[in-house]
């Protein structure tokens, strides 16, 4: 079964890394500013809090210029997902192009699941709360 699910998660990150580059080549080669697309948060605008993904497009503006301590600033979990991706798609295409030679692949647990949904809670309630002292 695990087998299963790390081929459709290898295949699932191939897809999205074509797809990423692909809207960075557009966005770059026509000019075109992403702020266009960004809506006011409407869970901030009706109950003042900040959302548990506040914090995310800058926290991913911040790493596409490398700016990586303001990112993690912005929100961590940006960076925690990049750096799970990155390990899982690279040691996985050793493992594949080696056809096993050189078992590296790294495999999906839930844990890694549990840790990025800890980093999301704590960052929200951290940037609810550090605000009011």
């Amino acid at each position: 079964m695990n087998h299963n699910i790390d081929g459709i998660l290898y295949k699932i990150g191939l897809i999205s890394a074509i797809l990423a580059v692909s809207v960075m080549i557009v966005l770059h080669v026509f000019h075109i500013n992403i702020g266009i697309f960004s809506y006011p948060c409407l869970f901030h605008y009706i109950t003042g809090y900040y959302c548990p993904g506040c914090g995310g497009t800058r926290a991913v503006k911040e790493l596409v210029h490398g700016n990586l301590p303001a990112s993690i600033k912005y929100h961590p979990l940006v960076v925690y997902g990049l750096l799970i991706y990155t390990w899982y798609m690279l040691s996985n295409t050793v493992e594949r192009c080696t056809k096993g030679k050189i078992s590296i692949g790294m495999k999906y647990k839930d844990i890694y699941l549990w840790i990025g949904v800890a980093i999301l809670l704590l960052h929200w309630i951290l940037i609810n709360v550090l605000p009011i002292f």
